[in-house]
C-alpha cells in the first residue's frame, strides 16, 4: 500500500514534504522547474535590449575598470584611463557606478556639477570638452549624503544610467565599478551584451591580492574576457638616484597575472603627486604630462586602443531618437 502521501496512482512521494523539497534543490544545486528543466535567471533577459540600443548602441567600445579588493585606486585608473584616450584623440565616456562611494566628481573637480535632462532623456555632463561623465555624485543633494539602498534600488538605477544617459557616439564608455563582484559589477556586465572586458586593478601585496584573483574567477564565470592587469601603487623610483624605493613592493600584480594566465597591462608607481591629483581634482596624466606615473598610463592605454570593431552590433533601423527626434 503506498504511503499516505505518495500519488494513489503511482506511488512516487512527489506530494510529499520531501518530494517537495527535491523539486526545489537537487544535487546540482541548479534551480528547475517541476518538470525537471533547468531555469537559468538572467538580468539582462528580463529587460528588452532595445532599450538600451539608444544609449548605448553607438559606443564601439566599453570597458569596465573592476577589483574585488576596496583602495586599491580603481576610480584612478579609471579616470586617468578615461581621459588618456580622450586625448589621443577619441571620443571618451566615463560611467562611474560606485554607487555608495562616487569619487569621479571629487577627482574631476566637479562637485555640485548638475546633470540635465530632457523628459525621461539624462544628459551626460561635460568635463573640459574631452569626456561626458555620469555619476551618481552628481545627483546627490549634499556631497556627505550617504546612499543606503538595497540591491533592487541600485540595480533600477543601473538599468536607468545604461538606458536613459545620451551619451552620442562614444569611441569608448570606461566605467568605474566600485569593489566586489555584487550588484553593481554583475548587473553592468550582464546589462551590456557587448562589452569589450575588464581591466582588473591590483596593489603588489598578497593581502590585496588574495581578493583579487577573485576578480579574475568572476570574469571567467560570467564569460567577460580580461583585457589585462593593473599593479597600482608599485614601487616608486628615486628622483634622485633612480634607484627603485621599496614602498608596498613591486611585481606581486605581474606574477599574479602570470599564475592565471591573464594579460598585463603594467605598473603605476606610487607618486604623491598622484595622490595630489585626486584630491585637486586634476588628473595626473592631463595636469603632469611626462611624469613616471604618465608614462605608465601611456603603455597601459596601448591595448585598449587596439580593440577591434568584431562585435555585433545591435539592430537600430527604425528606432527614434527621443531627444533629436530622428532614427539613430
Amino acid at each position: 500500500m503506498a504511503d499516505e502521501k505518495s500519488c494513489e496512482s503511482c506511488g512516487s512521494d512527489c506530494g510529499s514534504a520531501g518530494g517537495r523539497e527535491k523539486e526545489k534543490f537537487n544535487k546540482d544545486d541548479k534551480a528547475r522547474d517541476r518538470d525537471g528543466n533547468v531555469v537559468e535567471y538572467n538580468l539582462a533577459g528580463a529587460v528588452d535590449r532595445r532599450e538600451y540600443a539608444r544609449s548605448l548602441g553607438r559606443i564601439h567600445h566599453k570597458v569596465v575598470v573592476m577589483s574585488c579588493k576596496g583602495g586599491v585606486g580603481k576610480s584612478t585608473v579609471a579616470v586617468n584611463l578615461a581621459l588618456s584616450l580622450a586625448m589621443a584623440g577619441r571620443k571618451v565616456g566615463l560611467l562611474d557606478v560606485d554607487l555608495h562611494g562616487p569619487s569621479v566628481p571629487k577627482m574631476l573637480n566637479m562637485e555640485g556639477t548638475i546633470m540635465k535632462s530632457a523628459g525621461n532623456i539624462i544628459m551626460a555632463a561635460d568635463y573640459e570638452n574631452l569626456l561626458k561623465v555620469v555619476s551618481l555624485g552628481f545627483m546627490l543633494g549634499h556631497k556627505d549624503d550617504a546612499v543606503i539602498w538595497r540591491g533592487p534600488s541600485k540595480i533600477s538605477v543601473l538599468q536607468q544610467f545604461l538606458r536613459d544617459v545620451e551619451w552620442g557616439t562614444l569611441d569608448y564608455l570606461v566605467i568605474d565599478a566600485p569593489p566586489g563582484t555584487g550588484d553593481e559589477p554583475l548587473t553592468i556586465c550582464q546589462l551590456i551584451p557587448d562589452i569589450d572586458g575588464a581591466v582588473i586593478v591590483t596593489t603588489p601585496q598578497e593581502v590585496a591580492l588574495a581578493d583579487v584573483r577573485k576578480s579574475v574567477t568572476f570574469c571567467r564565470k560570467i564569460n567577460l574576457p580580461i583585457i589585462g592587469v593593473v599593479e597600482n601603487m608599485s614601487n616608486p623610483s628615486c628622483p634622485h638616484c633612480g634607484k627603485e624605493v621599496e614602498m608596498f613592493g613591486c611585481g606581486g600584480g605581474e606574477k599574479m597575472a602570470a599564475d592565471m594566465g591573464v594579460p598585463f597591462l603594467g605598473r603605476v608607481p606610487m607618486d604623491p603627486a598622484v595622490l595630489r591629483s585626486g584630491d585637486l581634482g586634476k588628473p595626473f596624466v592631463y595636469d603632469d604630462p611626462g611624469s613616471e606615473a604618465y608614462i605608465a598610463f601611456s603603455r597601459i592605454m596601448r591595448p585598449v586602443l587596439k580593440l577591434k570593431d568584431t562585435k555585433e552590433k545591435p539592430d537600430l533601423e527604425g528606432y527614434r531618437d527621443p531627444v533629436g527626434g530622428g532614427e539613430v
